[in-house]
């Protein structure tokens, strides 16, 4: 993505009114016998606390040129920006949002768990950029695989539609979504090419199966939301199931992906038996 100058003034309007509404105290400022016209900090205050001329901080935000990368990031720390308004100043300026880096697993907000739980008839699951499963309901483990005995270091969409036997037989087209799901993690790859998580994972698949290595090279990119696929399941039989995926509102990095069949059609009555036979089997 290419950044270009604000002649509409958004990322100016931007600063200028997180720079107004900051406390020069909050950033160490002291204001004993000092004359203040104005609330907030002086632009030349910004620039000092941020390491850059004036003259550079006042065309920023008069619109005139484009900030770096670095400058962001600066910028963040000194407005004490919390996540969302980042993200908000790195889209203002046409840059990717960087994402948080974290050694754990992102934990999926109750609300949402407790939505995958009420959806008894409904294969869903959540996962993240990386395509990581981060959580998921009884039906999506009798549709796919049982994710819980699956090393969480391993619990991946891609990695198991590449790796997993069981998983790679369900799919009647498994060349189509093969390669879609690597069209999707090059997406992924692009927005966030810094995850040392995700190139790890690109780099394993790289070297374990030949067909993912073929395809990478290519940069075909995909970011999809819904689509067709047909299973071959070894107890529902065929499944002709419409997926979609909705992004969470609060987790920007979450989300549920969701699987269904058209009222009374032969796959929402294999649904609804293997929903019977998944609880009748949990008991």
């Amino acid at each position: 993505m290419t950044s270009r100058p604000d002649p509409g003034g958004s990322l100016g309007d931007f600063l200028r009114a997180r720079r107004d509404g900051l406390d020069p105290t909050e950033v160490g400022l002291s204001l004993l016998g000092a004359r203040r016209r104005v609330p907030g900090l002086r632009r030349e205050e910004v620039a000092h606390l941020a390491a850059i001329s004036h003259d550079y901080y006042a065309r920023l935000e008069q619109g005139r040129i484009a900030p770096s990368l670095a400058v962001l990031k600066t910028l963040s720390d000194v407005l004490r920006l919390d996540a969302e308004q980042r993200a908000y100043l790195y889209e203002l300026a046409g840059k990717p949002v960087p994402r948080r880096q974290t050694s754990e697993q992102h934990r999926v907000r109750p609300q949402l768990q407790r939505l995958l739980d009420a959806m008894t008839e409904i294969p869903a699951f959540v996962f993240d950029h990386r395509f990581d499963i981060l959580a998921w309901n009884p039906l999506a483990a009798a549709i796919y695989v049982d994710f819980s005995r699956i090393p969480p270091e391993q619990r991946n969409y891609v990695h198991l539609v590449f790796t997993h036997p069981d998983v790679r037989a369900l799919y009647a087209d498994w060349d189509t979504v093969a390669r879609d799901c690597v069209a999707s993690l090059r997406r992924s790859a692009a927005r966030t090419p810094d995850d040392a998580r995700l190139l790890a994972l690109v780099d394993e698949l790289r070297t374990r199966d030949t067909v993912f290595r073929t395809w990478w090279p290519a940069h075909e990119v995909v970011d999809s939301s819904s689509g067709t696929t047909v299973l071959r399941h070894p107890i529902a039989g065929k499944l002709t199931l419409e997926w979609n995926t909705f992004l969470s509102d609060t987790d920007h990095d979450q989300r549920l992906m969701t699987l269904t069949a058209p009222p009374h059609s032969p796959t929402h009555q294999a649904l609804k038996f293997l929903n019977s036979w998944t609880e009748s089997t949990a008991q």
